[in-house]
């Protein structure tokens, strides 16, 4: 693939561009240098895209001015401006009202979840997860001596969905909490007010503390909307810790800035009481300033890029129900995954490692969200449309191939 059939003109994206792959390949980044050069990547979730210029702008400002010491913002901790960044975007994007005072800062979201199981249970205590689920989530639970209680989503022929009836059956004396995932990462469902207004029951019922990863909620494609699950009511606001950031939907992972915000004061002081506010560590000025930058300044690129990642879903949606009937998926209703089963296909190992051996392909594991989804892959479609149809073409060739030879 030469240089030209790699560039995606993006206009429409408010001046957000996606590279070549000699240009990505020029970055130091683990996307694109985790595999050999011979392996086109999808695996991890970020955009080969641009910045915003806004958020370019603030970095430039950075390096100018030489701004390396201990940081200020008007007059304040500068840490204090993501909080109330954070307040400010939750008031204007999805209508809810939240007190800064409520919110801590942190430089990363598994940072936070791990801490937030610390917080709220004990060594042995059960804790809910939604599976397949995001690596680390499983990580926080059985890396701190929790137990791990499995509540896998259905598939109900159009979408995945929870069994609440079921998750109450199984919960017992020691369940003391639930990990979200909303939007939900892999399988891109965006739960609806009737599912999070169950799930705030059940963990009122069972005196639960929810902790609900928010990551995508700017990720949303038209048709759904994003409900904060702490907006719901103040009985479930004071058992919920919502966990998110501007680096997903922004794509500035590296700058490593992310938000816990408490439903009530009462829960910050529980989790404060356990693990020390000093411990959660402070984002860099440029984690915070890209964040305030992002949340504030943003939206208008945002709203392209959105645009651009609908088109890509559609694009690889309908390639692979033209070429590829037998790859079972549901077209993702957030983020920039699409989870992928190749079950029907009997591949005779797991999807994700047929792929990288027989088309140099890397998505990520589906056994990784999930011991049982080896025939199940997550790929990351937010590239350019040439890039994205050469991820396609070699999966293609791969398969067919393998069935010549069975």
């Amino acid at each position: 693939m030469n240089d030209r059939q790699g560039k995606l003109d993006m206009a429409d994206m408010d001046q957000a561009a996606v590279f070549t792959i000699p240009q990505l390949r020029k970055r130091r980044g683990a996307k694109w240098h985790r595999y050999p050069d011979d392996v086109i990547p999808c695996w991890v979730a970020e955009m080969d895209a641009s910045v915003a210029a806004p958020i370019q702008a603030a970095m430039q400002t950075i390096v100018r001015e030489q701004e390396y010491g201990y940081p200020l913002r008007d007059g304040d901790r500068a840490e204090l401006a993501v909080s109330r960044a954070f307040a400010r975007r939750m008031q204007n994007r999805f209508g809810w009202t939240v007190d800064p005072d409520d919110v801590f800062t942190s430089t990363d979201l598994v940072q936070t979840s791990f801490s937030s199981v610390l917080a709220f249970s004990d060594p042995g205590d059960k804790v809910v997860l939604q599976t397949p689920a995001y690596p680390p989530f499983r990580d926080a639970i059985e890396g701190t001596g929790r137990v791990l209680l499995a509540d896998p989503l259905v598939d109900d022929g159009s979408r995945y969905v929870m069994d609440l009836d079921r998750l109450a059956r199984s919960i017992d004396a020691r369940t003391r909490m639930l990990v979200f995932c909303h939007p939900h990462n892999p399988t891109g469902r965006v739960f609806e007010r009737d599912e999070l207004e169950a799930v705030g029951r059940l963990a009122i019922e069972r005196d639960l503390i929810i902790v609900s990863d928010e990551i995508h909620a700017d990720l949303v494609f038209p048709g759904r909307k994003h409900i904060p699950l702490a907006s719901l009511s103040p009985a479930i606001a004071a058992r919920t810790v919502t966990i998110t950031s501007a680096t997903k939907s922004f794509n500035i992972p590296g700058l490593r800035c992310g938000v816990l915000h408490f439903g009530t004061p009462a829960l910050k002081e529980r989790f404060e009481a356990r693990v020390p506010r000093k411990l959660l560590g402070q984002p860099s000025i440029a984690g915070i300033d890209a964040t305030v930058v992002a949340w504030d300044e943003c939206q208008s690129w945002l709203d392209g890029t959105l645009t651009s990642l609908q088109a890509m879903r559609d694009r690889l949606a309908n390639r692979l129900r033209r070429d590829l009937p037998e790859a079972r998926f549901y077209l993702p209703e957030a983020t920039y995954m699409a989870w992928i089963d190749f079950s029907a296909l009997r591949l005779r190992v797991p999807a994700a490692e047929f792929f990288l051996q027989n088309a140099k392909v890397a998505a990520s594991p589906g056994e990784s969200f999930d011991a049982s989804c080896g025939d199940f892959l997550r790929l990351n479609y937010a590239t350019s449309p040439a890039i994205l149809d050469e991820i396609l073409a070699r999966m293609l060739r791969a398969l067919r191939a393998n069935a010549a030879a069975a």
